[in-house]
């Protein structure tokens, strides 16, 4: 700017500044006292409070008492201090988030210079709290001049004077899924009957479970669960899942196979299931299991597939030994599961429950419990040895004509025939003391009993071809299965 422009410039006048204000005297700061928990450090640089800062009166703190670092919580005291709080009840994770707003307080905690007078905690709190008021006031009032206006403009499209009590509402709960364990147990379950077998004169001989198979009242079950109430001709009760009770006779048994075929003669009431495919199943699967656990009937468990065609042996004794090409699953099998389905997705079943794994190392344990390891009877099996027992009452079984041996730890390496029976296929197909069978149809066979479960999984007539170890060479044998009746 020129001398010229501040020459047009009309003079200025001086502001009136009124009577001058009195000095302010300096407010002396309140004198704060030294924290007992922290060593004095003669090197550091004390502030004084900040205008504004009020402090509250400490509480008095017994001497010797331990401090408590900032930001945690107080150790209980007290009789009802032995409690204690899972170490995740203070993860920062579970803590609500913080909302959106402004830069917080500094809310720094100054102490005192070592020896000052004075005592307790600087705190800033109160002004925090007193500003979160007054916003929370503001917010409120606001909000209530929002709600007048929005109430004072009711009569638009939508709005209902008497709410909820005047619009239709679905209360109904959602359908479950077509595959879902609900879907499937609401399916299954009219199907799947508690059974009690007499024997011995006791009420309660056995217990275990079945289902319908088919429109003409035959119940499948397990062999195990009824064979001694078929020897000692006691009476066999079926319990369908609304709780009605019909008597039942055995058609016929197959220990070998544990399979059993009741017939029920008043079965109008009585819903027969659907059948699926084992052979179709793949480890991972979802299944579930149904039947009659502990005695508790109707009991719904689900899992998956956990192996397919796992070598089981079940039996006491050579007179009631099972050999069980069997589906092995993680879902809950427990003592009275015996004789009950394993379903699929849909509804179908794909195997008989029969036995489980046991801590101790056995298959089968009426003591024991489910610890995720048992085995169904896959459907196909049952379909033929139900077919068989229907037409004759009696099932049958395929042999070789060869003993395997099947005790001591296996190798892994295959089945070694024991004995050879004269006249016997295995004789007649030029199987001899010795051999080494190590697969069935081009399937792996590792000890005497998966050789066993293999040629159970075909019918008496049918050839089978067997690769055989002896000594250096190996060679394939093809045998044509011949078939011995049960006398179950």
């Amino acid at each position: 700017m020129n001398d010229e422009q501040d020459a047009d410039r009309e003079p200025t006048q001086p502001i009136d500044q009124g009577t001058p204000a009195e000095p302010v005297p300096p407010v002396e700061p309140e004198p704060i006292e030294p924290d007992p928990f922290v060593e004095p450090d003669p090197t550091a640089q004390w502030a004084p409070p900040a205008a504004g800062v009020h402090r509250l009166p400490a509480t008095p703190v017994a001497p010797g008492t331990p401090a408590v670092p900032v930001g945690q919580p107080t150790p209980p005291s007290g009789p009802e201090a032995t409690a204690i709080l899972p170490t995740d009840a203070l993860a920062p994770s579970l803590m609500p988030p913080v909302p959106p707003g402004p830069p917080p307080a500094d809310l720094s905690v100054h102490r005192p210079a070592p020896g000052a007078a004075g005592s307790g905690t600087v705190w800033r709190w109160p002004l925090v709290a007193l500003l979160a008021l007054v916003v929370g006031l503001g917010g409120g009032f606001l909000g209530a001049l929002g709600y007048d206006k929005i109430a004072d403009d009711t009569d638009g499209p939508g709005f209902v004077d008497g709410g909820l009590a005047d619009v239709d509402l679905e209360d109904s709960a959602p359908l479950a899924a077509p595959d879902s364990v609900a879907a499937v147990a609401k399916a299954v379950l009219p199907s799947t009957v508690q059974i009690i077998a007499e024997y011995d004169g006791q009420e309660a001989g056995a217990t275990g479970s079945g289902w319908v198979m088919d429109g003409n009242g035959h119940i499948v079950t397990n062999n195990h669960v009824v064979a001694d109430a078929a020897k000692d001709k006691g009476p066999i009760v079926v319990v369908d899942n609304e709780r009605n009770r019909y008597d039942a006779t055995v058609v016929g048994r197959s220990p070998v196979y544990d399979l059993a075929i009741l017939y029920v003669k008043d079965f109008e009431d009585l819903v027969p299931a659907k059948l699926g495919y084992s052979a179709k199943l793949q480890v991972g699967e979802p299944v579930v299991a149904i039947g009659s656990p502990l005695s508790l009937p109707s009991t719904v468990t689900s899992g998956i597939v956990s192996y397919l065609h796992r070598p089981v042996t079940t039996g006491s004794s050579a007179d009631d030994s099972s050999f069980i090409d069997a589906v092995q699953t993680d879902a809950a099998i427990n003592p009275g599961n015996s004789g009950g389905p394993l379903v699929n997705q849909k509804g179908e079943v794909i195997g008989v429950n029969s036995a489980i794994a046991t801590a101790g190392g056995g298959s089968v344990d009426k003591e024991a419990g489910n610890i995720g390891v048992g085995f169904a009877i896959p459907v196909e099996q049952v379909r033929v040895t139900a077919d068989q027992i229907l037409k004759t009452g009696k099932s049958q079984y395929p042999v070789i004509g060869a003993k395997v041996k099947t005790g001591g730890i296996p190798t892994g390496e295959g089945a070694e025939l024991d004995e050879i029976i004269a006249k016997s296929p295995a004789q007649e197909a030029g199987l001899r003391k010795g051999d080494l069978i190590t697969h069935v149809n081009g399937s792996r066979v590792v000890d005497g009993i998966a050789l066993i479960v293999a040629i159970r999984t075909y019918q008496p007539g049918q050839t089978i071809e067997f690769t055989v170890e002896r000594g250096s060479d190996e060679q394939k044998i093809e045998v044509t299965l011949d078939g011995e009746t049960e006398t179950g």
